[in-house]
């Protein structure tokens, strides 16, 4: 069973959330809130697995929620909704230890797929949506030049190996598991594993953070 917090100022719209996730077998809806605030108050009481996140809302908005979410070092997973003219706050939102993202009109099957994969881990919701806002926002990422800009001198780095950095620098361009695992001659499974290890050696909360490592460190790059 996924436990879910509903995060929204819209009261119409925590209702039509609240409506789809609890005709799902697998899913339990344990509070709503109705702005930042209650939102990290409320994780810190309920501890749900995923906390539903709007971002635009009075007072405390959902960027700075899911950084004290995420800051507390609970268990929770924070899914940011946005909107395609608010790209820029989704990158905040990532940047900010959200485990993915979805477009606020998403058909009601991919925000309960989102859910499910946010909930086990597997956040890239979207990769190419990913990659676009990481592209459309690379000029948020700091700038190394000269010798600092050689990936394998980031502390990070350094204890992964080659096919290690090989695989999360096309984690960083979008890639799937399946495309991984096709492109470079692996099995799936044997994918899974170097990307649980890549997660574990980097400190990276999820695919989304090892998303954003890949550009922080110049594995990936803009095109």
């Amino acid at each position: 069973m996924t436990t879910v917090l509903i995060v929204d100022d819209q009261p119409m719209q925590r209702f039509g959330f609240r409506m789809l996730l609890e005709s799902q077998d697998d899913m339990r809806v344990v509070g709503e809130a109705g702005n930042g605030s209650e939102a990290v108050r409320m994780t810190a009481e309920l501890h749900p697995d995923v906390a539903l996140m709007d971002i635009r809302m009075p007072g405390l908005d959902g960027i700075e929620a899911t950084r004290r979410i995420v800051a507390a070092g609970d268990r929770t997973r924070v899914l940011i909704l946005t909107t395609f003219d608010l790209d820029e706050y989704a990158y905040a939102g990532l940047r900010a230890g959200a485990s993915g993202f979805l477009i606020k009109d998403a058909l009601p099957e991919e925000l309960l797929s989102g859910i499910r994969a946010v909930a086990t881990g597997d956040a890239v919701v979207a990769p190419s949506l990913t990659r676009r806002l990481l592209d459309a926002f690379a000029d948020h990422l700091p700038t190394r030049t000269g010798e600092d800009a050689a990936p394998s001198r980031d502390p990070r780095l350094s204890s992964l190996t080659d096919r290690e950095l090989e695989i999360l620098t096309v984690i960083g361009q979008g890639w799937t598991n399946a495309e991984i695992a096709g492109r470079l001659h692996l099995a799936e499974s044997t994918v899974k594993t170097h990307v649980g290890r890549i997660l574990a050696k980097t400190g990276a909360r999820d695919r989304v953070q090892a998303v954003i490592l890949a550009y922080d460190t110049k594995l990936t790059r803009p095109t």
